[in-house]
């Protein structure tokens, strides 16, 4: 009992000694953070049409492999006051395997699939047949808050960039080539023109870019995207009379009605009157005995006056 008493006690009385002494061995045992990811890995996937278009985030590049005659697509998305500019890098297929020069066009489409216009950059570029790379851009107008119907200016949501060979000999078309997109945009919201309008709802496709829907399934809204509500039709006093199942039936049997009192009343009063002459020749006389009997002059009523 004595001994399990003293063992205690020293034991305690050691315990602020062994205390700092342990403390640095369990953060010297114990790992580090590692540091986060400096910036987005580019990508590497491309799409072949405006539904498989790959998607960029923000101050995300593309780094992709691609053959001389595809349709290569990429989507990002802009805000309002934002100016986006494309810059894209082609490195050719080797100078030995090519056959002539060859011309690369970028565009870039709105959400409704509408073509931009670039307002500074190279949108098409031709690469002799020695040259071994090509360097295209596009900056487009500045995305607006709102624009007028009849209008093509860029809005906010979603761009379409869209690369593809403008021109090339027939036997280079497969070749293997390497594309470097990189997107940047300037501005903000406190810089859109013109002020005091507002866009309803930005123009962004209801399902995910670049994602294709499996039959019997449901597709999900991208994030921040917002379909706009339908437009609830206008009522008038007469809007009933047009409506229902029915109506259409009512008024064909109608029509038909009204058409046909139309008609006999248009006979009705159209008709001569049947078994008359008019006044001025009198009345008819009656029927002769023969067909060799002729009627003799005078014997009509007013016969001979003029």
């Amino acid at each position: 009992m004595r001994t399990t008493l003293r063992t205690s006690l020293a034991a305690l009385a050691l315990a602020p000694v062994l205390v700092p002494l342990a403390a640095p061995a369990a953060s010297a045992a114990s790992p580090s953070p590692s540091p986060s990811a400096s910036s987005t890995a580019p990508s590497s996937k491309v799409g072949t049409t405006f539904l498989t278009a790959t998607t960029l985030a923000p101050g995300q590049d593309a780094k992709v492999s691609a053959s001389t005659g595809d349709y290569l697509y990429w989507a990002f998305a802009a805000a309002e006051g934002q100016t986006p500019a494309v810059t894209l890098n082609v490195a050719l297929a080797a100078a030995a395997d090519r056959h002539g020069p060859q011309t690369w066009s970028v565009e870039v489409f709105d959400g409704l699939r509408r073509r931009q216009s670039c307002t500074a950059g190279t949108q098409n570029a031709t690469g002799e047949a020695t040259a071994t790379s090509l360097a295209l851009s596009c900056t487009l107008r500045q995305v607006r808050s709102w624009a007028e119907p009849w209008s093509g200016d860029p809005l906010p949501g979603t761009y379409y960039v869209r690369l593809s060979v403008a021109d090339a000999p027939q036997q280079d078309l497969g070749l293997a080539a390497s594309v470097q997109l990189h997107i940047t945009a300037k501005g903000d919201p406190d810089d859109a023109q013109p002020e005091g309008g507002s866009l309803k709802a930005p123009l962004v496709p209801p399902v995910n870019a670049g994602a294709t829907v499996a039959p019997g399934s449901t597709a999900v809204p991208a994030a921040g995207a917002r379909a706009a509500a339908p437009v609830e039709p206008e009522s008038h006093w007469y809007t009933g009379w047009f409506s229902g199942v029915n109506s259409r039936w009512f008024w064909t049997v109608a029509g038909g009605a009204l058409a046909a009192l139309a008609g006999v009343a248009g006979y009705t009063l159209t008709r001569h009157p049947r078994g008359r002459r008019p006044a001025r020749y009198g009345a008819v006389p009656p029927q002769a005995q023969g067909p060799s009997q002729a009627p003799q002059s005078g014997q009509y009523p007013g016969a001979g006056q003029r």
